[in-house]
């Protein structure tokens, strides 16, 4: 996925007080930075942050940690939040593949919202839902696994289907339309799912579980 190149977005974002410069320090004990004890979710690939913080608006009672490797897309996200007050959201800005060296067994829900499909079959790996990374997410889950993704990707839709099922997961809830779906489904759109909408793009969705 190609993105714009916003010069000095490392610096920029570093002086966001919502970006956690040390996250490796807190692995095991995300709750004293929180200063409380409430769930902790977890998105993968934020991008700009329209749907981090928007969850984090609308559940003041639940904390929420927004990921992203690409710096350029994290200065969106920090931008929006100049003028904001949420003391239940941190920003931090590391590779997927190292969260299980900055979380403990501390995350009740993991968020994909329109992460990049790696559509080309020697790419699978990189897929957030590939083994390899549901493997990971087993590290830092709290006790019960919970993914809820969103994708416009039919492809890589169906390969999260299979890949999540083989792994045992439950699927609670399943739309191939999610803003035709007449099911009761609690939803915030990202940047991206506005656009889609307004083009009559159907968004596919799923909420997987599995109780240990």
């Amino acid at each position: 996925m190609q993105y714009n190149v916003i010069k000095n977005a490392d610096k920029i974002i570093k002086k966001s007080p919502y970006l956690v410069q040390n996250p490796y320090d807190y692995k095991n004990k995300w709750n004293t930075l929180f200063n409380n004890n409430n769930p902790i979710c977890l998105e993968l690939g934020m991008g700009r942050g329209d749907f981090i913080i928007n969850m984090a608006k609308k559940y003041p009672n639940t904390n929420f940690i927004g990921l992203e490797i690409v710096d350029s897309q994290m200065v969106k996200a920090v931008s929006r939040l100049s003028n904001q007050n949420l003391n239940n959201l941190k920003l931090i800005n590391i590779d997927a593949r190292e969260i299980d060296k900055i979380f403990g067994k501390e995350i009740d829900t993991i968020y994909l919202t329109f992460c990049d499909p790696w559509p080309i079959k020697k790419h699978e790996k990189k897929r957030f839902t590939h083994i390899s990374y549901l493997k990971l997410y087993d590290k830092i889950f709290k006790k019960n696994k919970h993914i809820i993704l969103k994708t416009d990707n039919k492809g890589f839709f169906a390969y999260s289907l299979e890949s999540l099922s083989q792994y045992w997961y439950v699927f609670d809830q399943i739309s191939l339309d999610l803003h035709h779906d007449e099911k009761n489904i609690d939803n915030i759109m990202t940047d991206f799912e506005k656009k889609y909408y307004e083009e009559g793009r159907p968004i596919y969705y799923l909420d997987a579980s599995f109780n240990n």
